[in-house]
């Protein structure tokens, strides 16, 4: 693949057909990804209705249809598509951030009591099993619907807490008609699971601050204890996109749309198909901003009994979503895969407190490394977008074959990392030099001028799905 340097953190694809725009990856040539996730750079490029250029954040690598770390936009007047490839199955994941007013050295004494009670606290795992047992679909109904308002009205949470939730806890338009019934069944079970992987709930200390002001006004400080929920919308989510690929799958030929690879598949955003994708979507997207604010409740509870401490969210931002938002005059569906949404000062979508400052964006590292708060910055890249982790370098069958996960709780306890796994393979896939370095990652998103730091975060304890 070519690529043309055009700063030390742009680099570009060309135009060639098919494609309908370039390529425009936002790297240095250490975090250069492999040759599959470029050549998905390209086959994004060819989307019908496509605007600007196919994307890739400083975190890219390969992914189903869309790169990980890859960002989108059609112009939906111009008959631009919508694509499950572009959000991937695990709709609406993203990461959470709560405070504690508390200092890292009150934490010292109760450590191993904390981390037990958020171990026995947070339902994690392939299967079943949740915070929040529904009676039945009519429960879940309004989860989809209303999202982490529902879950906040239900007494698990605070009014403050929507105001710091990206659109404030519920994404609009969801339509739980167009959930199939499987999604229903896997979904019934999971409310308030953190999933397995790489989601993770983390016991944090704030170790450096970039910028006073704006970390203030985030409400951190150094030395602070914090609380970092990486999770999506679990079974439910996937079980979506399953079901809309393979409708979309058989829709192209209605609609003469080609794609280079059928991970791709797509219609129109005002197509019947595309509507109903996106009103799936937005209920999947509602479960995942319910289910992060159910584990959310449960760390404050432990906070509170173990050590006395309160939990404030920071805010809750998603990484993998599409939106219909307005660009430059004109209705783009901003397709964002493992990219975080990073609002400039002064949007309109920012609540009144956090409008001068931006818009928070948080990036886990890996267990053992660091992670990363962030804000967007004036005239964004990409539709306002930036990277949303560290990116995979080893596939998880890598990672396990080459350490073993008691192996790698000693190494990390041995750090006083605190360590509760779910499983012993599960802790292996997730090593942390299966990932690429976050704080170069970061050092690229920043360079490239997708956002700007605030402060570093450090890890004091782990609970892993």
């Amino acid at each position: 693949m070519k690529l043309v340097q055009e700063t030390p953190f742009r680099f570009r694809i060309e135009r060639q057909a098919p494609m309908r725009v370039p390529g425009v990856v936002f790297v240095s040539r250490d975090l250069m990804p492999e040759e599959q996730a470029l050549q998905q750079i390209v086959n994004v490029a060819t989307l019908p209705g496509i605007v600007g250029a196919s994307y890739g954040m400083p975190d890219l690598h390969w992914g189903y249809g869309f790169p990980i770390g890859g960002v989108a936009a059609t112009d939906v007047s111009a008959g631009g598509v919508v694509s499950p490839g572009g959000v991937g199955f695990d709709i609406s994941c993203g990461v959470r951030l709560l405070a504690a007013d508390l200092h890292r050295e009150g934490l010292v004494p109760v450590m191993d009591r904390l981390m037990d009670d958020l171990d026995a606290a947070t339902p994690r795992g392939l299967g079943g099993g949740g915070v929040w047992r529904l009676p039945g679909p009519a429960q879940l109904d309004r989860v989809l619907r209303e999202g982490a308002c529902f879950a906040v009205r239900a007494g698990h949470g605070e009014a403050r807490d929507l105001d710091r939730c990206e659109d404030q806890g519920a994404v609009a338009g969801a339509d739980p008609g167009q959930v199939g019934t499987r999604a229903v069944e896997r979904g019934l079970l999971q409310v308030g699971s953190l999933g397995s992987g790489n989601h993770f709930l983390e016991v944090q200390a704030v170790e450096e601050i970039y910028d006073e002001a704006v970390a203030a006004a985030f409400g951190l400080r150094l030395g602070q204890v914090c609380v970092m929920i990486h999770c999506g919308s679990r079974g439910l989510g996937h079980q979506i996109c399953t079901d809309h690929v393979r409708a979309m799958d058989k829709a192209m030929i209605d609609y003469g749309i080609g794609v280079p690879d059928r991970q791709l598949a797509c219609v129109p955003v005002d197509s019947p198909e595309g509507r109903g994708y996106l009103g799936a979507m937005a209920a999947a997207a509602n479960y995942g901003r319910a289910n992060r604010q159910l584990l959310a409740e449960a760390a404050r509870r432990a906070f509170r009994q173990v050590a006395g401490a309160a939990l404030a969210l920071v805010y809750d931002v998603s990484h993998n979503l599409a939106k219909v938002e307005e660009h430059d005059g004109r209705r783009l569906c901003v397709h964002r895969k493992g990219a975080t949404r990073a609002l400039p000062p002064h949007h309109p979508d920012l609540p009144a407190d956090l409008a001068p400052f931006g818009q928070p964006v948080f990036i886990p590292g890996t267990m053992g490394t660091a992670s990363y708060v962030l804000t967007g910055v004036p005239g964004g890249h990409a539709f306002h977008s930036t990277c949303h982790g560290a990116g995979r370098v080893q596939s998880r069958h890598q990672a396990a074959r080459s350490t073993s996960g008691r192996e790698l709780r000693a190494r990390l306890e041995g750090r006083g990392i605190a360590v509760r796994g779910s499983s012993w393979r599960g802790l292996a896939e997730e090593k942390p030099d299966a990932y690429k370095d976050v704080d170069a990652v970061v050092a690229a998103s920043v360079g490239a001028g997708l956002c700007r730091m605030v402060a570093r975060l450090v890890p004091l304890g782990v609970v892993k799905g």
